[in-house]
């Protein structure tokens, strides 16, 4: 009888244990979905942006298709990734303050971030002017450099337009008010189709009607989410504007500077793709089918991105109140639904083939070239999901080790792995590929896969092998100290009143 109590006490005990993780499962997913839900979807519809623009782009000519994809795909990625890497640091400093409680602090920081991406955006600003001869002197065609030329200066306003975007979506994701987000995309996304087909098919304004509609689509919802951050939407965040945003700039432009560097890094590693593309044979089917491949790879990419918004909001929280143990089963989890959604993408992609290309052209050459560079898309997509299970442990993909990384405030560390794994191994490799062997397209875009999957790798080594305890205390440390003369302005006022 005592052997069959034993037995019995264990069971329990074991099915007690289970359902305690199912709560957790349970809790941990709709904590998860909060934010991932509406980012993805809010991401689904920004990147939407550009893809209904090249849809219609692409039925007015080969010419001016080139040219949209060399300025959206090198020019506007290399100033999105700058901008979008220096406002990842407010991702850090919302999720850990909000975490901490220290929520009058958000309101600082997103102004202060304001600060550092204008001043940025201004250095940008030559790119854009100066596209022409910019894209001349990097060896591409002479027709499309002159009609980039033109769609660089109608994009500036687009570039302003990132900073808003950004930093006020940061700023509701640590908060986890994604909602509106949503709402404001979705409304965007569906005034930009009506007016691409009113503008360019209806009344014939051609590749400038397309980018009026664009501009558009990209400040609408900038301005409604300015409006619900100050009218109301954020109480316990938003306090006004404040004189103090102007001070204490050095810790957030320095933080800035480090997420910038990591960022850029990641996201340029695929401009510098299509500008070897652009110097190949043939140049115009070349960059048209791999822009059409790059947008569907980035189409996938906006699932991830939404998880990597979740995995940002749901580690910087953790860390910032104080769990680690959370922090870390917060990863697992997000890994393993990543990994199923990118498997069933994976294999959709690869049986999809070409026929994709016919949304965005009607040239059946540049639809076989998409169907030969298939393959590789499908895997970059798996790449650039999640990995599976490595040596019986769950695995992070590079690209989610990145938004780990800001979320724990490791930004200087992965610069320095993307450096070591993207431009001294995947590149040299790629150019050998295409160039030397002869491969043209498919041997660079082998060679930068490469350089992502030796990324993932080392991440994945240093991302196992973390304190996550130390983790927690770094992470308190530094909220402490970016509070520490907040809190002395604060204290005079108080006495005052």
């Amino acid at each position: 009888m005592e052997g069959r109590e034993i037995e019995e006490k264990l069971l329990s005990e074991r099915q007690s244990e289970v359902v305690k993780l199912k709560d957790k499962l349970w809790i941990e997913n709709k904590k998860m979905w909060i934010v991932a839900g509406p980012a993805i979807f809010t991401r689904f519809s920004t990147f939407g942006i550009n893809l209904v623009s090249q849809a219609f782009v692409g039925h007015i000519g080969s010419v001016e298709l080139a040219a949209y994809s060399l300025v959206f795909t090198v020019l506007l990625r290399f100033a999105n990734g700058v901008l979008l890497g220096m406002a990842s640091a407010l991702e850090t400093l919302c999720g850990q303050a909000y975490g901490a409680k220290q929520y009058h602090m958000l309101g600082i920081y997103l102004q202060r971030s304001w600060i550092v991406l204008f001043i940025t955006s201004l250095f940008l600003l030559p790119i854009f002017i100066f596209t022409t001869p910019l894209l001349k002197a990097l060896g591409q065609d002479d027709n499309i450099a002159e009609v980039a030329g033109t769609i660089g200066r109608w994009i500036i306003p687009t570039v302003f337009s990132f900073i808003v975007s950004f930093t006020c979506q940061m700023f509701l994701q640590a908060q986890s008010k994604n909602m509106i987000i949503s709402y404001l995309a979705a409304f965007s996304i569906a005034i930009h189709v009506l007016l691409s087909w009113l503008l360019t098919v209806k009344y014939k304004f051609g590749i400038r009607g397309a980018l009026l509609s664009t501009i558009l689509a990209y400040w609408i919802p900038n301005i409604g989410q300015l409006l619900f951050i100050t009218c109301g939407g954020c109480r316990e965040t938003w306090k006004g504007f404040s004189s103090n945003a102007f001070k204490d700039l050095w810790p957030v432009i320095k933080l800035s500077l480090s997420s910038g560097a990591m960022l850029c890094l990641e996201l340029w590693y695929n401009t510098i793709l299509v500008l070897l593309t652009g110097n190949m044979k043939n140049a115009e089917v070349s960059i048209d089918a791999l822009a059409i491949c790059l947008n569907v790879n980035g189409l996938e990419m906006m699932i991830s991105l939404g998880f990597l918004a979740a995995a940002s909001v749901r580690v910087s929280n953790e860390l910032g109140s104080g769990s680690s143990k959370d922090a870390k089963f917060s990863i697992v989890v997000i890994v393993l639904t990543s990994f199923i959604i990118g498997l069933v993408l994976f294999v959709f992609f690869l049986l999809l083939r070409g026929r994709l290309a016919y949304i965005f052209t009607s040239s059946p050459q540049v639809a076989r070239a998409v169907a030969n560079l298939s393959p590789l898309l499908a895997f970059s997509i798996l790449l650039n999901s999640v990995q599976p299970v490595l040596s019986g442990k769950i695995s992070l993909s590079g690209i989610w080790l990145l938004r780990v990384a800001v979320g724990a405030g490791w930004q200087s560390i992965v610069a320095y792995v993307n450096i070591a794994s993207y431009y001294l191994i995947g590149i040299p490799i790629g150019i050998v590929l295409g160039y030397a062997i002869k491969m043209e397209v498919k041997g660079v875009w082998i060679g930068m896969l490469f350089g992502t999957f030796v990324q993932t790798v080392v991440l994945i080594i240093i991302t196992w092998r973390t304190d996550w305890d130390k983790q927690v205390a770094n992470a308190r440390r530094r909220v402490s100290a970016l509070l520490v003369v907040e809190a002395e302005e604060s204290r005079p006022k108080r006495q005052e009143a």
